[in-house]
């Protein structure tokens, strides 16, 4: 299931050298620990917590209100685990700009070696970037994905979308356990410092809007350009729509699902050329036809804060920060060997 937004400021550059090494290490020694006390499963859970990950970048030593947490982060745990991927049965693919198309092939070849079907991996990692792309239309278009799945074929998805705009930047969670729709309510907390008014398709009240939309696309497509004439003549004044639709365009998208005939929305967001104009369009035309009226909610419920990177609570502690990868490091080491005293020590301080 879809587990959580957040929205943060956008922040440009990189961090620095030395703290991204202790990143990777610390991060790594996490994971671990994790997967050692609990499961992958587990590790999964906390990933797809919008809450835990952004504590998780702050114990990094990342400035909480960045987004290049998310980035900077994704990449640590990507670097860490490198090595261990086939020990602890987890594989992160993916990742920010042009690394982020690669993930199919990185998915495929990691599904190679596990015996799972990689094309339905594949389908989940890019059918979670077209939902928050195309049917959550907020303002935010996605430039970093990365995909996490476990030798069970359980998998978590985290990605961020940019507005350059406003200076922000959203982030996208997504667990495959329990998950029960892709387009129908599937996230469960949402953190935002600030709400707008998105075309949300995926919220439940869009259901009637999403079963038109397949309709109309299921017809054909000059009995449907012919009865939304004046619809599409219309400036973009109505929500739905934030530029005129092109009705060339428009017809060759509708040509195309007719031929495929989508047996439902998901099938529909599957088909080539169905992006964020086609969508707004198709909703305009089912509200108006068929008085099915899509969903203007935001699913922002929370807000939140925590600590980091640009001094703020106060600078990285670079010996303190050293102890704890050490300590860490070394309670792993003695847990293979059935040596737990660290790990009890840190379950009677707090909850790994």
């Amino acid at each position: 299931m879809k587990t959580g937004y957040a929205e943060l400021p956008l922040h440009y550059g990189r961090a620095p050298r030395w703290l991204f090494e202790k990143m990777t290490r610390l991060s790594r020694a996490v994971i671990e620990a994790i997967v050692i006390e609990h499961n992958t499963d587990e590790f999964l859970r906390r990933l797809a917590d919008p809450f835990w990950f952004q504590a998780f970048g702050s114990i990094l030593g990342f400035d909480w209100h960045s987004s290049g947490l998310t980035t900077t982060v994704c990449g640590a745990m990507k670097q860490g685990l490198k090595d261990l991927s086939n020990q602890l049965g987890i594989y992160i693919c993916g990742g920010k700009g042009r690394t982020s198309r690669k993930t199919p092939e990185e998915i495929q070849r990691y599904a190679d070696h596990t015996s799972l079907a990689g094309d339905d991996l594949v389908y989940a990692s890019r059918l979670s970037a077209r939902v928050d792309n195309s049917c959550i239309q907020d303002g935010y278009n996605l430039y970093h994905h990365i995909f996490i799945f476990t030798r069970k074929g359980n998998w978590a998805v985290i990605q961020q979308g940019m507005n350059p705009e406003h200076h922000q930047a959203r982030r996208y969670h997504w667990l495959s356990l329990n998950l029960k729709s892709y387009v129908d309510e599937p996230h469960t907390a949402v953190c935002c410092d600030t709400k707008t008014a998105p075309l949300n398709l995926i919220a439940h009240e869009s259901a009637s809007c999403r079963k038109a939309i397949t309709e109309i696309t299921r017809q054909h497509p000059e009995k449907i350009i012919k009865e939304a004439k004046t619809i599409l003549k219309m400036p973009a004044h109505h929500p739905v729509l934030k530029t005129d639709i092109n009705e060339k365009y428009l017809y060759k998208i509708l040509i195309r699902t007719y031929d495929r005939t989508p047996a439902d929305f998901e099938n529909l967001l599957t088909v080539p050329g169905i992006g964020p104009k086609t969508l707004r369009a198709l909703a305009l035309i089912a509200e108006l036809l068929y008085n099915a009226a899509p969903s203007f909610r935001d699913p922002a419920r929370f807000s939140f804060a925590h600590g980091g990177k640009d001094g703020f609570p106060y600078p990285v502690n670079q010996e303190t920060y050293n102890k704890s990868i050490a300590f860490l490091e070394s309670a792993i080491k003695k847990a293979r060997i059935g040596q737990n005293e660290k790990f009890k020590a840190l379950k009677k301080l707090a909850y790994i």
